[in-house]
């Protein structure tokens, strides 16, 4: 059995924290490049090769990028291709589709893997649409996810909260068209997404308060795909179906 890969996880917040946390316990070798940010008056090539000598410097197999969605993003997954590393990216995937392009089709070059961190797409009831409703036509998805935290200055709910439901129906459920999404901070927490056939509801999924191993489902899912070569289901052309269903959805209420 091939040996798993070490880490660096790129961040200090405190989801940084808690990737470090389980990838520890998973018996991963963990490192930190917590310096993550582009100094003020610096180039983005500069930026780029600060990054790259960071990561070269810790000489993980995998860099998992844990900060706020941003134009820096496209820098961080440059550095860490430039290093010849595979990438996990937090979502939401939030750059334009020539850039993510551009870079899916080095990292393919590359013989690298990419992937966008969906971890609720793992849950079983997203495992069992997969497998009951993947080509079914005539569905209709919505979903719910609003959470008591505070909102997030960087990053809209929709885009935010919204990727996790956008994502569970274009991997579970992608012919369903969308009827109904609602995403909000500072709510009484509720994550929950269901289908409607003909008026009535099916195979609701409430998951408010997971108990499911989702992150470590993820992380032995991409470790297959590094290891053996096989596709990875959540990567940079995953990502991009899933900004622009959620683009498409904005675009109803302009």
């Amino acid at each position: 059995m091939p040996e798993a890969p070490s880490y660096a996880i790129v961040g200090r917040g405190r989801w940084a924290g808690v990737m470090h946390g389980i990838l520890t316990q998973e018996g991963r070798a963990v490192s930190m490049v917590p310096d993550a940010r582009q100094r003020k008056g610096g180039s983005d090539a500069e930026y780029v090769a600060r990054l790259a000598a960071d990561l070269k410097l810790s000489g993980p197999g995998v860099a998992w990028i844990c900060v706020p969605s941003g134009p820096h993003i496209l820098l961080m997954l440059r550095a860490a291709l430039d290093v010849g590393v595979h990438v996990v990216v937090e979502k939401p995937w939030l750059c334009k589709r020539e850039e993510t392009e551009a870079l899916a089709e080095r990292a393919r070059s590359l013989g690298l893997a990419v992937g966008i961190h969906y971890e609720f797409c793992l849950l079983d009831g997203v495992a069992a649409w997969r497998r009951n409703f993947e080509s079914t036509e005539g569905l209709e998805f919505t979903g719910r996810f609003l959470t008591s935290k505070a909102a997030r200055r960087e990053t809209s709910a929709l885009d935010d909260l919204g990727s996790h439901l956008f994502a569970i129906r274009e991997y579970a459920a992608p012919r369903a068209s969308v009827a109904e999404i609602e995403c909000a901070y500072g709510m009484p927490d509720e994550r929950r997404v269901w289908l409607t056939r003909a008026g009535k509801v099916t195979s609701p999924i409430n998951f408010t308060a997971n108990t499911e191993p989702i992150i470590q489902r993820f992380i032995a899912l991409f470790e297959r795909a590094v290891t053996t070569g096989e596709n990875f289901p959540f990567d940079l052309e995953f990502a991009m179906r899933v900004a622009d269903a959620s683009r498409h959805w904005s675009a109803r209420f302009k």
